[in-house]
């Protein structure tokens, strides 16, 4: 059962077009299982119905034509119940209900299951048999399992197969709108771009196209490209490589002729297919016929016919390589890629970008945080687009509903271009009051810093509005480089950013990889490596890059003396009091060094980042170890609620305004005030506008973000009274879940005028 269920799978997601791939998967489940019918049906949640969309068994006229209510016959009760149901004689169940376009009359036995993803009912899977019986566990076992493996597939398939059915003469019938998890807030407009996209069979996108002729065309001509460039290569190893190597371009030639692959590519095209979809389709199938041999020399040669089929995709598309595409994205692009990384946001231009779109990570993976602290809107944890559906495409990005629309229709853009401009207009709002105090209403005065880390020139831009840097993030510059970074680069780094504001503080947290976070060339291999060896546990474990880090930032302060040093994922008193002898011992060594020349070294302040739930029970023994804190609510929100805040499909989980999460931040404010330790926020909640309010309910003062936020988190506290955000805290902390607290918090912020920051989506 297992081998015959893994073949299906396999077979299913080769074909690009759902209605093709569920035809199939239909007829072989009947074969596999030995039944007289199986039939699949999809929900349409508009139509509030279950369409009949494949089936081996029932009449075939139906598929399409037949749709079942939610709540009629029982594929209306298996969509509600969400479980199998198993029956001896369908007929005698009290929900059966006859539609005579099935044609069902003759079959008795009925197992159907549901197909979910994510929580949401896909569609039902049926099987039927004519005589009356019921069907035996493994057969509903093997259904069940089946129809979860589907699910995906489905889900993919509906992604990919939009472009299929493409009429380039009506641009509302293409439009799309695919959704994801709400990366850094803001709106852009602009074309995708996939830096080091490379064509190949498997990320294109299957296409429907009515010009034969000229997809055939256009086939005849990538094959003689690719023709002269296989004789071209050929000629140019002969003679270096043995003969049995050399023959490889002549299995190319054969390939090419147009009696081996044309008459079956071209038979697609004919079939309404546009010549990239056509060769895709054949030469999938050959594939995958090639890999399931037995003989190894033959399953080898499934690469070659995937080389040579790649090559004349690419001629076909226009030939573009990845070393020919441009290294920098035009104006106005969406940088799209599989993960954005701070490198990768480093290498392409910020002047060209208006929007990330990251198809793995959430709402708080790093990417996300880098966009924020970049001012550019993003959406993250796109699953199920792939690639190539993106690229070069124009898209909408949405980055408070997590929306991304790909071509959109005239009207859609005029709508969206007024959004922009709506959003400007607030942004000017927000600059008239920029240089005014950080005061509430009821005159509590608040302290804003910023989180910076990307580089000085990109993050000054508001740096002059903010009271210093709370959260110095020292591991990009170790992440851009093949190599740690000496101690005298880093020395100049740090310089560069302490003098950047001489008179004001800028607390720098120890190097912070492992999780999200892992460097090119110290690679950590862990099952779970959010709670495996990152932050202070590494360095501990390896004193001699923390005690260069520490040597390097005490030199930059020399004759300056604004540096403040943190200590990231800090679990015991034990790691603060090992961290502050390495500290001590850097001290004593860089003063030795500077000794009789005049210039002055101080002692900075040590403080330690409140991200692990155990540092919420020692707050009375790390407050006589050092002198502030400074919460990470990304974090702390992580491991409280034991969620992954990089796993998109968890990401509805992750919440920061969860009242657990709310309950420790007001434990943690109330312990550090109650010892006279300074706390901070420096997490993501301390620049939203429903977050801030809270946090100056609970009775912090002190807040680092975002440059980019650092003015809109300042107009919202001047617009607020710390008396009214105490009651709103009152009725948030007896809630039950996350979703209730930010109906409270919305219904608040739009009683005070600030209804404008809390958009809904496209």
């Amino acid at each position: 059962m297992l081998t015959s269920l893994k073949r299906i799978v396999q077979e299913v997601s080769k074909i690009p077009v759902l209605e093709e791939a569920l035809t199939h998967l239909t007829s072989s489940i009947k074969e596999a299982i030995g039944v007289d019918s199986c039939s699949v049906y999809l929900a349409n949640y508009e139509k509030q119905h279950f369409m009949l969309m494949a089936t081996d068994g029932l009449e075939s006229s139906a598929v399409g034509n037949v749709a079942i209510g939610f709540s009629e016959g029982l594929i209306g009760l298996i969509g509600q119940r969400e479980e199998p149901l198993n029956i001896l004689d369908a007929q005698s169940h009290p929900r059966f209900k006859h539609y005579p376009e099935v044609k069902e009359e003759k079959y008795h036995a009925f197992l159907g299951t549901p197909i979910i993803h994510q929580r949401k009912v896909l569609g039902v899977l049926t099987l039927q048999q004519k005589k009356k019986r019921r069907f035996s566990e493994d057969e509903e076992a093997f259904l069940v399992t089946l129809s979860t493996q589907i699910a995906l597939e489905i889900v993919h398939a509906e992604t990919r197969g939009f472009l299929s059915f493409v009429d380039e003469n009506n641009r509302d019938r293409w439009q799309r709108k695919i959704s994801g998890v709400p990366g850094s807030s803001g709106l852009g407009m602009g074309i995708g771009f996939v830096p080091h996209f490379k064509v190949s069979l498997a990320s294109h996108v299957a296409k429907r196209s009515n010009n034969i002729e000229q997809e055939i065309a256009r086939y005849r001509e990538a094959v003689n490209v690719t023709r002269g460039q296989v004789e071209v290569l050929s000629k140019r190893i002969e003679g270096q490589v043995p003969s049995d190597v050399q023959a490889i371009f002549q299995i190319y030639s054969h390939l090419l002729d147009a009696n081996s692959l044309g008459h079956e590519v071209e038979g697609r095209i004919k079939k309404g297919w546009d010549a990239a979809s056509s060769l895709k389709y054949i030469i999938e199938n050959y594939i995958q016929q090639f890999r399931s041999m037995s003989d190894p020399y033959m399953q080898e040669r499934a690469v070659d016919i995937e080389d040579l089929s790649n090559r004349i995709l690419a001629n076909i598309l226009g030939g573009e390589s990845p070393d020919q595409r441009p290294l920098d994205p035009e104006e106005n692009a969406i940088l799209v890629a599989e993960e954005v990384t701070a490198p990768m946001l480093a290498e392409f231009s910020t002047f060209n970008l208006c929007g990330i779109i990251s198809v793995r990570g959430s709402n708080n993976s790093h990417a996300a945080i880098l966009a924020r602290a970049m001012g550019l809107p993003a959406v993250m944890g796109l699953s199920d687009a792939p690639l190539s559906l993106l690229d070069g495409k124009r898209l909408l990005v949405d980055g408070y509903s997590g929306e991304v629309i790909v071509s959109p229709s005239e009207s859609v853009l005029r709508e969206f271009n007024m959004l922009i401009d709506e959003e400007q207009e607030l942004s000017d709002r927000i600059l008239e009051q920029a240089h005014l105090p950080c005061v509430t209403l009821d005159d509590y005065p608040v302290s804003l810093f910023i989180n910076a880390g990307l580089s000085a020139e990109m993050e000054n831009t508001n740096f002059t509005y903010g009271e210093g840097v709370g959260l110095y993030r020292t591991e990009v510059p170790f992440m851009l480089r093949e190599r740690f970074p000496s101690e005298k680069e880093q020395m100049t780094l740090y310089r560069e950013m302490l003098q950047s504001a001489p008179s004001k503080p800028i607390t720098m947290r120890t190097l912070d990889v492992g999780g999200d976070k892992p460097l090119p060339y110290f690679p950590i291999n862990e099952e779970n490596p959010f709670l495996g060896w990152r932050g202070v546990r590494l360095t501990l474990d390896h004193p001699e890059i923390f005690l260069v880090q520490v040597r390097a930032m005490l030199r930059a302060n020399i004759g300056i003396g604004n540096l403040q040093i943190m200590l990231p994922m800090v679990t015991s008193v034990s790691e603060v009091s090992e961290s502050k002898r390495l500290i001590k011992q850097a001290f004593h060594e860089v003063s030795e060094e500077i000794s009789g020349t005049g210039k002055i070294l101080e002692m900075p302040k040590i403080g330690v980042m409140l991200e692990v739930p155990a540092v919420i029970y020692q707050i009375p023994q790390l407050a006589k170890k050092v002198d502030f804190f400074s919460v990470g609510s990304n974090d702390l929100t992580q491991y409280l609620l034991a969620v992954d805040r990089n796993n998109a499909r968890v990401s509805g989980l992750y919440d920061s305004y969860h009242p657990a999460v709310l309950a420790a931040l007001n434990s943690l404010v109330a312990d550090a005030n109650l010892h006279e330790t300074p706390i901070t926020v420096c997490g993501e909640l301390a620049g939203e506008p429903g977050g801030i309010i809270l946090l100056l309910a609970m009775g912090y003062n002190k807040f680092s973000m975002n440059s980019h936020n650092l003015l809109k988190i300042k107009w919202v506290i001047r617009s607020v009274t710390v008396a009214q955000a105490r009651v709103l805290l009152k009725e948030v902390l007896s809630c039950d879940d996350p979703k209730q607290v930010r109906e409270q918090v919305n219904q608040y912020l739009d009683s005070v005028g600030l209804g404008g920051l809390v958009r809904a989506g496209i």
